[in-house]
Protein backbone atom coordinates (compact mmCIF):
# COMPACT_ATOMS: atom_id res chain seq x y z
CA UNK A 1 0.00 0.00 0.00
CA UNK A 2 0.90 3.19 -0.78
CA UNK A 3 -0.41 6.75 -0.29
CA UNK A 4 0.17 9.06 -3.22
CA UNK A 5 -1.00 12.28 -4.50
CA UNK A 6 -1.90 12.58 -8.20
CA UNK A 7 -2.96 14.77 -10.26
CA UNK A 8 -6.04 14.79 -12.41
CA UNK A 9 -5.69 15.03 -16.13
CA UNK A 10 -9.15 14.37 -17.55
CA UNK A 11 -12.88 13.80 -16.02
CA UNK A 12 -14.98 13.40 -18.77
CA UNK A 13 -18.82 11.50 -18.58
CA UNK A 14 -18.46 8.10 -20.71
CA UNK A 15 -22.50 6.51 -20.56
CA UNK A 16 -24.91 7.58 -18.45
CA UNK A 17 -23.89 9.21 -14.65
CA UNK A 18 -20.54 7.62 -15.75
CA UNK A 19 -17.27 9.37 -15.51
CA UNK A 20 -13.41 8.25 -16.24
CA UNK A 21 -10.80 10.27 -14.68
CA UNK A 22 -7.00 9.89 -15.63
CA UNK A 23 -4.57 11.13 -13.31
CA UNK A 24 -0.80 11.11 -13.38
CA UNK A 25 1.37 10.44 -10.37
CA UNK A 26 3.50 7.56 -8.67
CA UNK A 27 1.73 4.22 -10.35
CA UNK A 28 4.43 2.35 -8.91
CA UNK A 29 2.67 0.38 -6.19
CA UNK A 30 -0.34 -0.97 -8.63
CA UNK A 31 0.78 -4.02 -9.61
CA UNK A 32 -1.96 -6.39 -11.59
CA UNK A 33 -5.06 -5.91 -12.83
CA UNK A 34 -7.97 -6.47 -10.61
CA UNK A 35 -6.55 -4.11 -7.80
CA UNK A 36 -8.31 -0.83 -6.47
CA UNK A 37 -7.62 2.36 -4.30
CA UNK A 38 -8.94 4.42 -1.98
CA UNK A 39 -9.95 8.10 -3.00
CA UNK A 40 -9.71 10.58 -0.08
CA UNK A 41 -12.20 12.98 -0.59
CA UNK A 42 -12.51 16.49 1.29
CA UNK A 43 -15.36 16.44 3.90
CA UNK A 44 -15.38 12.62 4.08
CA UNK A 45 -14.43 10.57 6.72
CA UNK A 46 -13.87 7.22 4.44
CA UNK A 47 -12.13 6.90 1.25
CA UNK A 48 -13.74 5.84 -1.59
CA UNK A 49 -12.77 2.00 -3.12
CA UNK A 50 -12.30 2.40 -6.67
CA UNK A 51 -10.93 -0.47 -9.31
CA UNK A 52 -8.39 0.11 -11.20
CA UNK A 53 -9.51 0.46 -14.91
CA UNK A 54 -5.82 1.35 -16.34
CA UNK A 55 -2.52 2.10 -15.42
CA UNK A 56 0.89 2.61 -16.93
CA UNK A 57 4.09 3.87 -15.82
CA UNK A 58 3.14 7.25 -15.01
CA UNK A 59 -0.79 7.32 -15.15
CA UNK A 60 -3.65 5.40 -14.32
CA UNK A 61 -7.42 5.54 -15.08
CA UNK A 62 -10.68 4.78 -13.18
CA UNK A 63 -14.33 4.62 -14.16
CA UNK A 64 -16.88 5.37 -11.40
CA UNK A 65 -20.77 5.99 -11.35
CA UNK A 66 -22.35 8.84 -9.74
CA UNK A 67 -23.99 7.58 -7.09
CA UNK A 68 -23.86 9.16 -4.13
CA UNK A 69 -22.25 12.74 -2.64
CA UNK A 70 -18.72 11.41 -2.97
CA UNK A 71 -18.79 10.41 -6.20
CA UNK A 72 -20.75 13.80 -7.65
CA UNK A 73 -17.90 15.70 -5.94
CA UNK A 74 -15.50 13.69 -7.93
CA UNK A 75 -17.49 14.56 -11.14
CA UNK A 76 -17.27 18.38 -10.46
CA UNK A 77 -13.05 18.01 -10.47
CA UNK A 78 -11.36 20.01 -13.01
CA UNK A 79 -8.07 18.91 -14.65
CA UNK A 80 -5.21 19.86 -12.29
CA UNK A 81 -6.93 19.19 -9.18
CA UNK A 82 -5.12 16.95 -6.57
CA UNK A 83 -6.84 13.46 -4.87
CA UNK A 84 -4.85 11.86 -2.23
CA UNK A 85 -5.00 8.47 -3.38
CA UNK A 86 -4.00 4.78 -1.32
CA UNK A 87 -2.85 2.41 -4.63
CA UNK A 88 -1.60 -1.34 -4.35
CA UNK A 89 -4.85 -2.69 -2.39
CA UNK A 90 -6.27 -6.07 -3.02
CA UNK A 91 -5.53 -8.83 -4.78
CA UNK A 92 -6.05 -8.90 -8.30
CA UNK A 93 -6.39 -10.98 -11.46
CA UNK A 94 -4.51 -14.42 -12.31
CA UNK A 95 -3.92 -13.88 -15.65
CA UNK A 96 -1.91 -17.38 -15.71
CA UNK A 97 -5.01 -19.40 -14.86
CA UNK A 98 -6.46 -18.83 -18.34
CA UNK A 99 -4.04 -21.03 -20.94
CA UNK A 100 -5.19 -19.56 -24.16
CA UNK A 101 -9.25 -18.38 -24.40
CA UNK A 102 -10.38 -15.95 -22.02
CA UNK A 103 -13.70 -14.87 -21.30
CA UNK A 104 -14.36 -11.53 -19.65
CA UNK A 105 -18.01 -10.82 -17.99
CA UNK A 106 -18.76 -6.97 -17.18
CA UNK A 107 -22.04 -5.79 -15.54
CA UNK A 108 -22.36 -2.33 -15.53
CA UNK A 109 -19.03 -0.34 -14.14
CA UNK A 110 -18.20 -3.83 -13.31
CA UNK A 111 -16.30 -3.66 -16.70
CA UNK A 112 -14.21 -1.06 -16.11
CA UNK A 113 -11.57 -3.60 -14.50
CA UNK A 114 -11.54 -5.71 -16.92
CA UNK A 115 -10.17 -3.18 -19.55
CA UNK A 116 -6.66 -3.48 -17.85
CA UNK A 117 -7.06 -7.69 -17.18
CA UNK A 118 -7.56 -7.62 -20.91
CA UNK A 119 -4.51 -6.08 -21.67
CA UNK A 120 -2.59 -8.23 -19.51
CA UNK A 121 -4.13 -11.07 -21.30
CA UNK A 122 -3.31 -9.87 -25.04
CA UNK A 123 0.49 -9.18 -23.82
CA UNK A 124 0.54 -12.78 -23.22
CA UNK A 125 -1.26 -13.57 -26.99
CA UNK A 126 -4.67 -14.75 -25.47
CA UNK A 127 -7.71 -14.42 -27.00
CA UNK A 128 -10.31 -12.74 -25.15
CA UNK A 129 -14.19 -12.46 -25.76
CA UNK A 130 -15.85 -9.90 -23.91
CA UNK A 131 -19.49 -9.72 -22.59
CA UNK A 132 -20.89 -6.88 -21.16
CA UNK A 133 -24.13 -6.29 -19.32
CA UNK A 134 -25.79 -3.09 -18.77
CA UNK A 135 -29.56 -1.63 -17.94
CA UNK A 136 -30.17 0.24 -21.16
CA UNK A 137 -28.24 1.99 -24.39
CA UNK A 138 -27.45 4.92 -22.29
CA UNK A 139 -25.35 2.99 -19.81
CA UNK A 140 -23.19 1.00 -22.54
CA UNK A 141 -19.39 2.38 -22.55
CA UNK A 142 -15.79 0.24 -23.37
CA UNK A 143 -16.99 -1.60 -26.17
CA UNK A 144 -14.84 0.24 -28.49
CA UNK A 145 -11.76 -0.25 -26.26
CA UNK A 146 -11.89 -3.37 -25.50
CA UNK A 147 -12.52 -3.80 -28.94
CA UNK A 148 -9.00 -1.58 -30.38
CA UNK A 149 -7.43 -4.31 -28.18
CA UNK A 150 -8.74 -6.78 -30.54
CA UNK A 151 -11.43 -8.79 -28.32
CA UNK A 152 -14.78 -10.16 -29.66
CA UNK A 153 -17.43 -8.25 -27.55
CA UNK A 154 -20.82 -9.26 -27.46
CA UNK A 155 -23.61 -6.53 -25.29
CA UNK A 156 -26.45 -7.67 -23.36
CA UNK A 157 -29.01 -4.82 -22.37
CA UNK A 158 -32.26 -5.87 -19.98
CA UNK A 159 -34.48 -3.83 -21.97
CA UNK A 160 -33.39 -4.77 -25.50
CA UNK A 161 -32.26 -1.37 -26.74
CA UNK A 162 -28.61 -3.15 -27.60
CA UNK A 163 -27.38 -6.01 -28.40
CA UNK A 164 -28.90 -9.20 -26.80
CA UNK A 165 -31.96 -8.45 -24.04
CA UNK A 166 -31.29 -9.78 -21.21
CA UNK A 167 -28.21 -10.63 -19.02
CA UNK A 168 -24.36 -11.57 -19.98
CA UNK A 169 -25.74 -15.02 -19.15
CA UNK A 170 -28.15 -15.24 -21.42
CA UNK A 171 -25.52 -13.94 -23.66
CA UNK A 172 -23.77 -17.34 -23.04
CA UNK A 173 -26.75 -19.22 -23.60
CA UNK A 174 -27.24 -18.06 -27.44
CA UNK A 175 -23.90 -17.60 -28.66
CA UNK A 176 -21.14 -20.43 -29.18
CA UNK A 177 -18.46 -18.96 -26.94
CA UNK A 178 -15.14 -20.81 -26.36
CA UNK A 179 -13.06 -20.19 -23.45
CA UNK A 180 -10.87 -22.08 -20.61
CA UNK A 181 -11.09 -19.53 -18.03
CA UNK A 182 -13.42 -16.80 -17.22
CA UNK A 183 -13.10 -13.75 -15.23
CA UNK A 184 -16.33 -11.64 -13.91
CA UNK A 185 -16.71 -8.38 -12.51
CA UNK A 186 -20.00 -6.85 -11.68
CA UNK A 187 -23.38 -6.41 -9.14
CA UNK A 188 -23.33 -9.37 -6.59
CA UNK A 189 -26.97 -10.65 -8.25
CA UNK A 190 -24.87 -11.23 -11.71
CA UNK A 191 -22.03 -12.55 -10.04
CA UNK A 192 -23.94 -15.10 -8.16
CA UNK A 193 -25.95 -16.19 -11.26
CA UNK A 194 -22.63 -16.13 -13.08
CA UNK A 195 -21.10 -18.74 -10.65
CA UNK A 196 -23.90 -20.56 -10.63
CA UNK A 197 -24.88 -21.36 -13.83
CA UNK A 198 -21.28 -20.31 -16.20
CA UNK A 199 -19.29 -23.80 -16.52
CA UNK A 200 -15.70 -24.03 -16.12
CA UNK A 201 -13.33 -22.29 -13.65
CA UNK A 202 -12.96 -18.61 -13.34
CA UNK A 203 -12.26 -16.18 -11.00
CA UNK A 204 -14.71 -12.85 -9.81
CA UNK A 205 -14.25 -9.38 -8.36
CA UNK A 206 -16.96 -8.83 -5.63
CA UNK A 207 -18.31 -5.21 -5.22
CA UNK A 208 -18.49 -4.81 -1.50
CA UNK A 209 -19.08 -1.80 0.88
CA UNK A 210 -15.47 -1.21 2.68
CA UNK A 211 -14.75 0.91 5.69
CA UNK A 212 -10.90 0.91 5.82
CA UNK A 213 -9.79 -0.99 2.76
CA UNK A 214 -6.82 -2.70 4.81
CA UNK A 215 -7.82 -5.61 6.17
CA UNK A 216 -8.25 -3.98 9.39
CA UNK A 217 -12.12 -3.35 10.21
CA UNK A 218 -13.56 -6.25 8.59
CA UNK A 219 -16.89 -4.71 7.42
CA UNK A 220 -16.50 -5.96 4.15
CA UNK A 221 -16.36 -9.54 5.16
CA UNK A 222 -17.61 -12.66 3.14
CA UNK A 223 -18.37 -15.93 3.78
CA UNK A 224 -15.97 -18.52 1.76
CA UNK A 225 -15.52 -22.53 1.95
CA UNK A 226 -12.40 -21.45 3.49
CA UNK A 227 -14.48 -19.81 6.60
CA UNK A 228 -14.34 -15.75 6.27
CA UNK A 229 -12.20 -13.51 3.56
CA UNK A 230 -11.75 -9.59 3.70
CA UNK A 231 -13.20 -8.47 0.58
CA UNK A 232 -10.79 -5.77 0.22
CA UNK A 233 -7.58 -7.55 1.50
CA UNK A 234 -8.08 -11.22 0.89
CA UNK A 235 -9.68 -10.23 -2.42
CA UNK A 236 -11.57 -8.15 -3.82
CA UNK A 237 -11.02 -11.49 -6.65
CA UNK A 238 -11.66 -14.66 -5.74
CA UNK A 239 -11.78 -17.94 -7.20
CA UNK A 240 -14.98 -19.04 -8.26
CA UNK A 241 -15.51 -22.35 -6.58
CA UNK A 242 -14.69 -20.93 -3.22
CA UNK A 243 -17.73 -18.42 -2.33
CA UNK A 244 -20.22 -19.17 -0.51
CA UNK A 245 -23.17 -17.66 -1.99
Amino acid sequence: MKEVRFTILDNDPIAANTWKMKLSGDTSAICCSGEFVQIALEGKFLRRPISVHDVDWETFSIVYKVVGEGTAAMARMLPGDKLDILTGLGTGFSIDSCQSKALLLGGGVGAAPLYQLAKELCAQQKEITVVLGFNKADEVMLVEDFEGLGAKVYVATMDGSVGTKGFVTDVLRLKNIGYDFFYACGPMPMLKAVCESVKGRGEVSLEERMGCGAGFCYCCSIQTKNGPRRVCKDGPVFKKEDIVW
